[in-house]
């Protein structure tokens, strides 16, 4: 490393945000970047560690000491290349991952770690800024076809990877739109949708051609698939939404999240009128779930005007710094605080929604729940008490359900007559990602089911260097090796 001294003289020193009150007004990106100067020192704090367990935090094996690097010695151009070796979009994880390579950094052990994300997406940003990520179509094609069922990052990463490889591939999407839930489940305030929008001008100048409004198994039969191709990739996601089975769950007024902000970023997009999209504006919101989506909706009913947001979770409330039985370089269930949260919300922990309440019209106008304790016993699944005397009654006029997903949806795996397995994820090996029928493969959330965005680009990623030995005998596509470190 250039700089060995550099985690003892820099302090860790993140992006700033516009103050809450300005940033709800609309629905843009609201980070204020650091000074070049500032992240090249950022960089300098890679401590050269000796066993950069970044790599095994990180689900793609980013080269991150290597690209920190070359951000400290200000050559930005060298730092992308790296950073492109192992990582298709860096400008959407850059924006939207959780970081499990910062809680994997040795220099968290004692002090803040590298902040790795940043600069990655940094590095990214300013490479499209100085012109220097353009299309790479492939110089020979092989004469062969796949057919990827599905735009999110999975599908986007085995795409790229595929048409490097010289295959002619057409990416299945049935929405109007490619993305999938980069496009229609992220808020445009954490990703504006220009950022899809530039990396899909790329993949089509590479040859990529995508097919939208394309329901393979609805209007698009899967027979022709199969006739026309030469390897088929599904890459649909698990999108089985998961509800709460209580009394008044059909109320009107009880929605799932994902429609909820579908519907908003259409509006955003111009695709919708704002008064024909599910609305938070004048209500008072309960969002039950703590996760990242329930997060993006209390961030988004601000943006609509809420008179109130309220957030509910059931488990307990996680310790504020990394947990006793989580020790470093493992992920640990911290508290976390969110932009969304900073800008209005009541938290609420330990506690279970029992039943929705509802007028002679079924408008919702309430809900009652009970606080909630875990009873923790080894070698048992912990289980869920009710604590006496301890119902209440809240009143609301929108309660959006952050509950996660089940898995993946029927459709597909009907169409091609696939196995699934008792997760409800498509069934495919683990060692090439196959599936019950030969030629046809799976990865990302519909493989292994709901997860991390940078887990679906590695499924991507994955997959692709499968489906090209199946179709070539064998790949030149990278592929980790068996400590998930990438052979590039």
């Amino acid at each position: 490393m250039g700089k060995i001294t550099g985690f003892l003289e820099y302090k860790r020193q993140d992006e700033a945000y516009q103050v809450p009150s300005e940033r709800i007004k609309d629905y843009k990106e609201f980070t204020i970047a650091l000074q070049k100067s500032r992240l090249e020192e950022q960089g300098a704090r890679c401590m050269d560690c000796g066993i950069p367990f970044c790599h095994s935090g990180c689900p793609l094996g980013n080269l991150i000491p290597d690209f920190n690097d070359k951000v400290y010695r200000g050559k930005w151009k060298e730092a992308a290349e790296i950073l492109h070796k192992t990582n298709n979009f860096p400008e959407f994880t850059g924006r939207l991952c959780p970081a499990p390579c910062e809680e994997a950094c040795v220099l968290g052990i004692n002090e803040d770690p590298v902040s790795i994300e940043n600069i990655e997406k940094n590095i990214v940003e300013t490479a499209f800024a100085e012109g220097w990520i353009v299309a790479k179509p492939p110089k020979i094609r092989t004469g062969k076809s796949v057919a990827i069922i599905g735009s999110g990052p999975a599908g986007l990463a085995a795409a790229q990877q595929l048409n490097r490889a010289g295959h002619e591939v057409t990416v299945f999407e049935r929405d109007g739109k490619v993305g999938g839930l980069l496009r229609y489940g992220i808020p445009d305030f954490k990703m504006e949708k220009q950022i899809i929008d530039r990396r899909l001008k790329i993949l089509e100048e590479e040859g990529i051609i995508f097919k939208t409004n394309a329901h393979v198994g609805v209007n698009i039969e899967a027979s022709q698939l199969k006739e026309n191709y030469d390897a088929i990739l599904l890459c649909g996601g698990a999108t089985v939404k998961r509800s709460i089975p209580i009394d008044g769950v059909n109320a009107k007024g009880v929605y799932q999240a994902m429609d909820f902000l579908k519907q908003n970023n259409q509006y955003v997009d111009g695709l919708i009128d704002f008064d024909k999209i599910i609305s938070a504006k004048d209500k008072k919101v309960i969002v039950i779930g703590g996760g990242d989506t329930g997060s993006d909706c209390i961030g988004t009913s601000n943006r609509h005007g809420a008179k109130s947001v309220t957030n509910f979770e059931i488990l307990n409330k996680p310790t504020v710094g990394r947990p006793a039985h989580q020790p470093w370089p493992y992920w640990p269930m911290k508290l976390k605080e969110t932009s969304s949260h900073q800008e209005g919300v009541e938290r609420f922990f330990s506690i279970s929604t029992k039943k929705f309440i509802s007028d002679a019209n079924g408008n919702l106008t309430g809900l009652k729940t009970v606080e909630v304790e875990w009873i923790f016993k080894e070698g048992e699944r912990p289980q869920l008490k009710e604590i006496p005397n301890t119902e209440k009654h809240w009143e609301c006029d929108l309660v959006l359900l952050a509950l996660g997903f089940t898995g993946a949806e029927k459709t597909l795996a009907e169409a091609f007559e696939l196995e699934m397995d008792f997760r409800s994820n498509i069934k495919a090996t683990t060692k090439n990602y196959a599936t019950s029928q030969s030629g046809i493969f799976t990865a990302g959330d519909m493989r292994r089911g709901q997860s991390l965005i940078v887990w679906a680009i590695s499924e991507g990623r994955q997959a692709a260097h499968h489906v090209d030995t199946y179709l070539m005998g064998s790949s030149n596509l990278p592929l980790k090796d068996e400590n998930d470190l990438p052979r590039v």
